[in-house]
C-alpha cells in the first residue's frame, strides 16, 4: 500500500475515533514534540494500518482496547479510548459490563478506576447517567 493511501486511512480513522466528545490532546501531539517522524510512523501504523483493518469493527477494537487498558490501569489512555469507543457507537451499557468483567483478571481496584474514568468521560460528554440504569 502506498504511503499516501495509509496517510489518508490514518486521517479518516483518527477522525472517526477522536473527532468528537471529550476535548483532550491525543498522545500523538506529545510524540511529535520529541520526534515528528517517529510520531508520524507510529500514527500511521496504529491508526492507518491496525485500527483501519476490517477483521474487527472499530467498536469491537475499542471495546478490546478499553478492556486491556482498564486491566493494566492505564488511566490516561483509557480516557482517550473510552471517548473513542463512544464516538464509534459502542453501547454505553456494554462498556460498563466490560469494565466489570475486568474484575476476574485484574481485580476490583482496576474496575473501580475504569468506572470512575468512564463516568467522568460520560459526564463531560453530557451522557451521564447511562440510559436504562
Amino acid at each position: 500500500m502506498k504511503e499516501e493511501e495509509i496517510r489518508k486511512r490514518t486521517q479518516e480513522t483518527a477522525k472517526k475515533l477522536f473527532g468528537g466528545g471529550v476535548k483532550m490532546d491525543p498522545p500523538y501531539l506529545m510524540w511529535k514534540e520529541f520526534d515528528r517522524g517517529l510520531a508520524n510512523d507510529f500514527s500511521m501504523f496504529i491508526t492507518g494500518n491496525l485500527y483501519s483493518r476490517t477483521v474487527l469493527t472499530l467498536p469491537e477494537r475499542q471495546m478490546a482496547a478499553c478492556a486491556m487498558l482498564a486491566a493494566i490501569r492505564a488511566g490516561d489512555e483509557l480516557r482517550l479510548h473510552v471517548n473513542a469507543a463512544l464516538n464509534v457507537g459502542c453501547d454505553p451499557g456494554k462498556l460498563a459490563e466490560i469494565f466489570f468483567q475486568v474484575a476476574t483478571y485484574a481485580g476490583m481496584p482496576a474496575v473501580n478506576e475504569a468506572l470512575s474514568i468512564y463516568r467522568e468521560v460520560l459526564k463531560e460528554r453530557g451522557e451521564w447517567p447511562i440510559e436504562g440504569r
